[in-house]
């Protein structure tokens, strides 16, 4: 059965369409392909078309800077991969907000970081299994949930398991995020000092 739903609930605007196809799914991803800041999403024959509101966008480049600048900060070397297209053909393809390679470039991001205002989380990790992404971030109602991928599928974390980010306090990176929210100069100087100490 064919299913259309879509969802206001934020500034952002989400197309939820299910039962379709991976075929049906390469079309729209066509007539979307000039189309900037459109994310899209295909696994279990369900698409999902993503256009992030102004907070979305907001919190992800914060979270990206914070990001990178502790691993500028600790000499850790990086490639941020952003919102690239991650697709496995005919199963599943996804746009996270933020990935990153860490100590070399690789196919496949040792992360990938999804900035949510709808709940359901946990549902969004089949793609990135199918993707085999070592470890997927969630940041939703103001936290951090971390998975990290076992043989058996996504294990909730409380920190990272990535080496580089072994010692990147999450405590630390979700204050200075919602620090941002009132001055990005504040919670740079607060998570500069708290790294640096």
């Amino acid at each position: 059965m064919t299913q259309t739903t879509l969802i206001r609930h934020t500034p952002d605007q989400r197309i939820v369409l299910s039962g379709r196809s991976w075929e049906q799914f390469k079309l729209i991803q066509t007539g979307f392909e000039d189309a900037r800041g459109v994310r899209l999403f295909y696994y279990d024959h369900t698409i999902e078309i993503l256009m992030p509101g102004r907070d979305h966008e907001v919190f992800k480049g914060m979270i990206g800077f914070l990001i990178e600048f502790f691993c500028s900060e600790k000499q850790i070397e990086f490639e941020s991969t952003g919102s690239m297209t991650q697709e496995r053909e005919g199963v599943t393809s996804a746009e996270a907000d933020e990935s990153y390679c860490f100590g070399s470039s690789k196919p496949t991001p040792d992360l990938s970081i999804e900035v949510t205002f709808t709940s359901g989380n946990t549902g969004k990790l089949g793609r990135y299994q199918a993707l085999e992404v070592p470890e997927v971030w969630f940041w939703e109602d103001g936290l951090f949930s971390l998975y990290r991928l076992r043989p058996s599928g996504y294990e909730r974390i409380d920190r990272s398991e990535i080496p580089e980010l072994a010692d990147l306090d999450i405590e630390l990176l979700t204050r200075c995020v919602l620090m941002a929210q009132t001055s990005r100069l504040a919670a740079t100087s607060e998570f500069r000092q708290a790294i640096s100490s």
